[in-house]
């Protein structure tokens, strides 16, 4: 069927074309009776605002942008992605705006679109995710004009809004739980070595082991997020001389993965091998044993990131918020070092 116009509108009202362009948005120049008549014919005709003449016309596309530069398989099965985009549209459904959402293969085509929605006027404003230590996105955006929430960067920058994770507070309390059960030999599997949340955890996590005198045998080892690469990297570490008696993965797909790796070599979980996963999500709750994790409050985070952004859009100025601090909540997957010293 043809989407209905306001010409549509204006016909089955008996009025004139402008006349219903005033009373649609709210404008002065129409009589309330007026106003309701034609509401109540655009109500049945079905008709709703055309996103691209609404930015043509000046007055914002009401959408908001978000590219992910991943490979699109892990938006099935990727827990933090899902919550993150439940918390999104939880408030998009509470302010009247759309998301917009992309899934590219590098950055490169990530920067291209976002020149493209800034030029065709598609979105009002930009979430970014997965900052880079270097990021040339940030420098572009604000060439670009376009409103944008940042989203895990500890920096300020100039024009754009930020959303903030501390990483490095829950890395030290990872380590320092591990390191308190008498483990040593602890493995952390990252994800993409030039994010940079990656990075603020890696630097924790080894400043958090010499400072524990904790040394020689911990390492990072950088990953993808897939159960593949993470099945792969756990066989190999288990089938060491020496293997670790503890792996830190930075996403519960991985650690999943991880644990079944182990009941697959035989090492006992959390016996031989402890276990605890970042960004704790039902997958961790429900697998089995239930895995120790990094609790991060997801949906709100997403949530009050487009609250800012559109806070923005709206003419608010460039701020911040902060994400509730992480918990660490121990489950079956952690336990003390077989190897430990005694406490006796």
């Amino acid at each position: 069927m043809k989407r209905p116009t306001i010409m549509d509108v204006a016909r089955r009202a008996g009025v004139a074309k402008g006349t219903v362009s005033y009373a649609l948005n709210g404008q002065p120049g129409v009589s309330e009776e007026t106003r309701r008549r034609i509401l109540a014919v655009a109500e049945e005709l079905g008709w709703r605002p055309n996103p691209a003449a609404r930015a043509l016309s000046g007055s914002g596309s009401q959408v908001i942008g978000m590219v992910l530069a991943r490979p699109a398989m892990l938006l099935g099965v990727e827990p933090f992605l899902m919550r993150l985009t439940s918390g999104i549209e939880l408030e998009l459904a509470r302010s009247g705006f759309a998301l917009m959402l992309k899934v590219v293969g590098d950055l490169d085509e990530e920067m291209a679109i976002y020149r493209k929605w800034a030029s065709e006027r598609r979105v009002d404003g930009l979430l970014i995710l997965d900052l880079r230590v270097r990021d040339p996105r940030l420098e572009l955006v604000e060439q670009l004009g376009l409103p944008a929430t940042v989203m895990g960067d500890p920096r300020r920058h100039a024009g754009l809004s930020v959303a903030r994770k501390d990483e490095t507070a829950a890395m030290t309390s990872v380590v320092e739980y591990l390191a308190a059960l008498g483990h040593r030999r602890i493995v952390h599997v990252a994800g993409q070595r030039e994010f940079l949340h990656i990075r603020q955890r890696g630097r924790a996590f080894g400043a958090t082991l010499r400072r524990l005198g904790v040394t020689g045998t911990a390492r990072t080892i950088y990953a993808d997020y897939t159960l593949e690469r993470a099945a792969e990297i756990t066989r190999g570490l288990l089938a060491e001389a020496s293997p670790p008696t503890a792996l830190i993965y930075d996403n519960d797909v991985m650690a999943v993965a991880g644990a079944g790796v182990a009941r697959e070599m035989g090492v006992d979980v959390p016996g031989g091998l402890s276990i605890v996963a970042w960004d704790d999500s039902p997958l961790c709750q429900f697998a089995y044993p239930p895995l120790t994790a990094v609790s991060v409050d997801v949906v709100e985070y997403g949530r009050a990131a487009t609250e800012l952004l559109i806070s923005v859009i709206g003419g608010g100025p460039a701020g911040e918020v902060t994400a509730e601090p992480a918990r660490l909540i121990p489950r079956g997957t952690t336990a003390r070092a077989k190897d430990a010293p005694s406490r006796a």
